[in-house]
């Protein structure tokens, strides 16, 4: 198991978190027993297939889950020293949009459309500070001017629908970053941006984090966009983490053997290759979740007959490097653990 050290440079620590979803009456786990820490200034990626926990795991943190749907039902969430998971919704609204923000996958469905693009970011200046309309307007345009927006006294008084999918990302990242966050989190910020727009808005984000000393949580897909951005990365399968290390060995010394297969599919520019390599079958789904054993286990060439019966914990196999696999000698089950 991961072990959580409280430090004062830590803006966040998870601990044995659990995030279930309300199907056909009973609760079922789409995170499950995640740990993790992140150090004030780092920019950690979170990757792995749709459906594996991601977006969810971001949600818990937030305090966005759907009501009467969704809910943490273990851990803690502790940012900035406060435990904020048993947080009321009137303690939550305090720090999130000020202290902590997202940034959502789709910017045309966050952004309300009834709303000009100023009214929206003012609002969230009303939300956190005493500022008046004027000083509010000035502000608004200062953030669109300081996105990359031109034209920022012009756009501030339109509609989202008369942006570009590229303006609107930005709009979200004005409105994100409005209040000087100390952790952003970003979920899929380039989903369906071309080339040219998603590298123009990664390096947006680049700047903005240093500029501000952010903590950022990138949830993504796209290992391109990890190796780019990120500090150190966790790699999530079916609700839990498969493996934690720093971007660098996760690329040059995966060991997980769903980590290699993401790797493995990665387009080479050096290599010719007529069909790219994909991993055969898909994620479970929440109500047919392996109750013991490698969840990944009926997916990956290198399983055992044990993989199937006992349960990975997730343990460091050298310095700085996670990993929940039988592979490793030491993340093989431990005195206490469940064998079916």
């Amino acid at each position: 198991m991961t072990k959580i050290n409280n430090s004062p440079n830590n803006v966040l620590e998870v601990k044995n978190l659990e995030t279930a979803f309300k199907i056909d009456g009973e609760y079922y786990n789409a995170v499950d027993n995640v740990s993790f820490q992140m150090k004030k200034g780092q920019v950690l990626g979170i990757v792995g297939e749709s459906g594996c926990g991601k977006s969810v795991m971001s949600l818990s943190i937030m305090h966005l889950l759907p009501r009467g749907i969704g809910k943490v039902r273990g851990g803690e969430i502790t940012f900035n020293g406060t435990r904020i998971d048993q947080m009321s919704e009137k303690e939550v609204n305090k720090i999130r949009g000020k202290d902590m923000a997202m940034i959502f996958q789709e910017p045309m469905t966050s952004l309300n459309p009834v709303f000009t693009i100023g009214y929206q970011l003012q609002e969230t200046l009303f939300n956190h500070m005493k500022i008046t309309k004027e000083k509010a307007r000035q502000e608004a345009i200062t953030l669109l001017k300081s996105v990359g927006i031109s034209r920022p006294e012009k756009i501030v008084d339109e509609y989202p629908h008369q942006l570009s999918g590229g303006m609107r990302q930005r709009v979200m990242i004005a409105m994100a970053i409005a209040c000087q966050p100390k952790l952003l989190i970003a979920d899929e910020p380039t989903t369906a941006l071309d080339v040219t727009v998603q590298a123009q808005i990664l390096e947006l984000l680049k700047n903005i984090q240093k500029a501000n000393d952010m903590s950022i949580i990138l949830i993504t897909h796209d290992l391109g966009v990890v190796a780019e951005m990120c500090d150190e990365v966790i790699v999530m399968y079916a609700g839990r983490i498969v493996e934690k290390t720093d971007v660098e060995k996760l690329f040059y010394q995966p060991k997980h053997p769903y980590t290699k297969l993401l790797m493995g599919a990665i387009p080479k520019m050096d290599e010719e290759a007529e069909v790219l390599s994909s991993i055969e079958g898909i994620v479970p789904s929440l109500k047919n979740m392996p109750k013991v054993g490698c969840r990944f286990a009926d997916r990956c060439p290198m399983a055992k007959p044990e993989c199937f019966t006992v349960t990975p914990q997730l343990a460091e196999v050298e310095e700085g490097h996670e990993v929940a696999c039988l592979l490793y000698e030491e993340s093989k089950p431990k005195e206490g653990m469940k064998v079916s």
